[in-house]
């Protein structure tokens, strides 16, 4: 008999925890869904970066991962600027800042 549940015990105890994983929520899919849509769009193609927003961008600062601040460009007003990088960074952080005072944050990665 003890050997019996010896046996059994390794399995319940294995299907119970496949129950209790399966049951969490996934909570990155349900953030995801909401979240507004940003104004804008940052485009790359090769070292050529193009941002588009659909309300007027006051100001652009680019920085590297290492901290070093590559762009910084005031009272652009206007729909989109672009630019080319100069650095051979692969990870760079661009802060946009529209008219209406709002200001966003992304990491970008280029190829």
């Amino acid at each position: 008999m003890l050997t019996l549940i010896k046996k059994i015990l390794p399995i319940a105890a294995l299907l119970l925890s496949a129950v209790a994983i399966e049951a969490q929520p996934v909570l990155a899919a349900a953030t995801e869904k909401n979240k507004p849509a940003k104004p804008y769009r940052i485009l790359t193609s090769g070292r050529q970066i193009t941002i588009k927003s659909n309300k007027d961008i006051k100001s652009i600062m680019v920085w590297s991962a290492n901290g070093n601040r590559i762009l910084e460009q005031k009272e652009i007003n206007a729909g989109s600027y672009n630019f080319r990088l100069t650095v051979n960074d692969k990870v760079l952080f661009i802060r946009i800042q529209l008219n209406d005072g709002k200001v966003y944050s992304e990491r970008v990665g280029i190829h």
